[in-house]
């Protein structure tokens, strides 16, 4: 069966620069699908799983548009057609404008 991959931009370089990779799989997991995915380009191991072969916090990875770690984790099942997206974890960000003022002035007592 046929899945498609989508990488992030930080990734690209261990993929050859692809955005997007599409393999025929023989596949009931996400376990299995990334099997393959690491097989065609083993630099992208280490950086999706630790060394005990959990997903790395700092990634989340989709079949669809249902994140596996409310499905099942690298045992969620993946269908014939399927799109695993892997994303990375997004935090953080400036604070409001008023509140960084606010910290200022106060730091200026």
């Amino acid at each position: 069966m046929k899945v498609s991959y989508y990488i992030p931009a930080f990734l690209r370089a261990f993929a050859k620069d692809q955005s997007r990779v599409e393999l025929e799989v023989q596949a009931s997991t996400v376990a299995e699908a990334l099997s393959a995915l690491w097989h065609r380009y083993p630099g992208l191991k280490d950086r999706l799983v630790t060394e005990l072969g959990e997903v790395r916090p700092h990634v989340n990875v989709f079949v669809g548009t249902e994140s596996i770690r409310y499905t099942g984790g690298l045992s969620t099942p993946v269908p014939a057609g399927a799109e695993i997206s892997i994303v990375p974890a997004v935090s953080g960000g400036a604070p409001e404008r008023n509140a960084l003022s606010t910290e200022r002035s106060k730091r200026r007592r």
